[in-house]
């Protein structure tokens, strides 16, 4: 008899199992899109009469995203988390307190170590409010509270509207294009620009809040459409203003090590300040995943309508940048904060049964 086999192919694949990356490794879809419209811009620039045309969509769809900000926002929201009032401040002094103050730290560093095109566009990223999606969305997956994370998120968007053009005038006045840096000049643009189409949408919620709410998904492609035409309109006006020139590679390495800092800083005295409070860790949940973050959706049209066309694509590198790695960062922080509290959830279980 012969003792040849045929050889046992589903043990050959059992032996080489499937290799999946972490979800955290993985990137974000969306940045990448973003990517991919930078290299767009940078190889295929609008120049002359398409880049007035695409100027004045860039300009509709400004108004667009701060009208669908304005109608998403919910006063029901709002208010039923308005009773964490210490936990709300504490998120806002993070945002537009304590960052800034890391932004402004930043620019008085020697031009020999940063360059002044990184420090404005590090300081103006440090001037943006929350995330709202994302802080939301890390605060459940942490077992925060959620209730809170919907209220502080929502409010600092919505006061981001006013403080963040304040702080842009009075931190950032020589490179704003209003009014050649006049303060005056630049609360009558944000007043046209983000303001009035923010409380538009929100009064006409009323009238069309049941619609925005049952078509969430095509509105937020559309949202995400609306910042990717800014995106394509800014570097492209900035590529032909000669960014390339201008950021080189260290700038890029200098961008990724101050964002790693900076974030590394706020998470630290986030957490440190929960425990100086005596939050309770659900809160210190919330405080930690809403006070770490910035907008990238505020903070792409915001630059748009406080910059000259050729400063926006210098200006919001920092943003996105800090944005993919306070994504991965998050997701890491907020995976171990659920494990821990999974974890004290079974052992309390185990230790009430053992009590009966």
């Amino acid at each position: 008899m012969s003792s040849d086999r045929e050889p046992d192919l589903s043990s050959q694949k059992m032996a080489h199992p499937k290799v999946s990356w972490p979800k955290w490794l993985k990137p974000d879809p969306y940045a990448l899109i973003l990517l991919s419209v930078v290299v767009t811009a940078s190889i295929l620039p609008c120049r002359g009469n398409i880049a007035i045309g695409f100027e004045w969509l860039t300009k509709v769809a400004i108004f667009l995203l701060f009208f669908l900000h304005g109608s998403k926002l919910s006063r029901e929201a709002l208010l039923g988390g308005i009773g964490a009032w210490r936990l709300h401040s504490l998120v806002l002094m993070s945002t537009f307190v304590l960052f800034p103050a890391l932004g402004l730290l930043v620019s008085t560093l020697p031009n020999s170590m940063v360059s002044p095109t990184v420090k404005m566009g590090f300081l103006f990223l440090t001037i943006l409010p929350s995330t709202v999606q994302s802080s939301i969305a890390f605060t459940s997956m942490a077992r925060g509270n959620v209730a809170a994370a919907v209220c502080t998120a929502s409010l600092s968007n919505m006061l981001g509207v006013f403080i963040t053009p304040l702080l842009a005038g009075l931190l950032m006045r020589s490179e704003l294009q209003s009014g050649g840096g006049d303060l005056l000049g630049v609360m009558q643009s944000i007043i046209l620009t983000l303001l009035a189409p923010f409380l538009i949408g929100h009064f006409s919620r009323p009238l069309i809040g049941r619609w925005i709410d049952r078509n969430k998904a095509i509105l937020s492609k559309l949202d995400r459409g609306a910042i990717l035409l800014v995106v394509y309109t800014a570097f492209s006006a900035a590529v032909v203003d000669g960014i390339w020139q201008r950021v080189s590679g260290l700038d890029i390495a200098t961008i990724l090590l101050l964002s790693a800092l900076v974030l590394s800083v706020v998470l630290f005295l986030t957490r440190k300040t929960a425990h100086v409070a005596g939050l309770a860790k659900a809160d210190e949940i919330t405080l930690v995943m809403c006070g770490s973050k910035k907008s990238l959706a505020s903070g792409v049209p915001m630059a748009a309508a406080l910059f000259a066309p050729a400063q926006v694509g210098v200006i919001i590198l920092p943003l996105m940048i800090f944005h993919q790695m306070q994504l991965i960062v998050c997701a890491i922080i907020a995976r171990n904060y659920g494990d821990r509290t999974e974890t004290v959830v079974e052992d309390a279980e185990m230790l009430s049964e053992a009590g009966r």
